[in-house]
């Protein structure tokens, strides 16, 4: 049991990696300090669970694939789309299969099932999980933008042409036609 918890602390501090390592993609459009992966996954896991709700599906197994969507990155980093032309990375299931060699089994197939899943794009909440992935790279382009970085609206189109259910593509309409502090202004209307 103790080699176990060894395995499992080191996964945990592993998947702490995905705080400090940046999304590279932003570096491209110019963005000096872009967010982690993690931050990333995180709002990729609210919206998830929202998508699917809305949708008719699982919005916590939805969330719990989003959250491991990008674990990977902690051994291949974030490769910018314009890079993987050129490299052969690992199928993610095979990362997580190597990440979880030496955690709990049960801990293991949870893993490996969420990732698999995720990755065979069949289900409902993988579906769900894979639109949540783009409309949240959708969400960060237009506070970018907002923020002065120009070049991000090849990332709005990809991210776009990549939604597959009528709820994310209903949200990016609506982020698209609205400003990013919006909501904050409704909420101080309302005194």
């Amino acid at each position: 049991m103790a080699d176990d918890m060894t395995g499992l602390t080191g996964l945990l501090y592993e998947m702490g990696l995905l705080k400090r390592y940046k999304r590279t993609g932003w570096l491209v459009a110019g963005v000096r300090d872009p967010e982690s992966i993690a931050d990333h996954s995180f709002r990729t896991a609210v919206i998830a669970g929202v998508i699917a709700a809305l949708e008719g599906g699982d919005p916590q197994r939805a969330a719990f694939m989003s959250l491991f969507h990008d674990s990977q990155e902690t051994r291949i980093t974030d490769i910018p789309y314009v890079a993987k032309r050129y490299l052969k990375a690992p199928a993610n299931e095979d990362v997580t299969a190597d990440q979880t060699r030496d955690v709990p089994e049960v801990v293991a197939a949870m893993l490996r099932g969420a990732i698999a899943e995720y990755e065979e794009k069949v289900s409902l909440e993988a579906v769900c999980a894979r639109d949540a992935d783009k409309l949240e790279c959708l969400l960060q382009a237009v506070e970018y933008r907002e923020q002065g970085h120009q070049n991000v609206q090849p990332w709005i189109d990809s991210s776009l042409a990549a939604l597959k259910t009528a709820t994310a593509k209903r949200l990016a309409d609506e982020a698209l036609r609205t400003n990013t502090l919006d909501w904050l202004t409704r909420v101080l209307d309302r005194g």
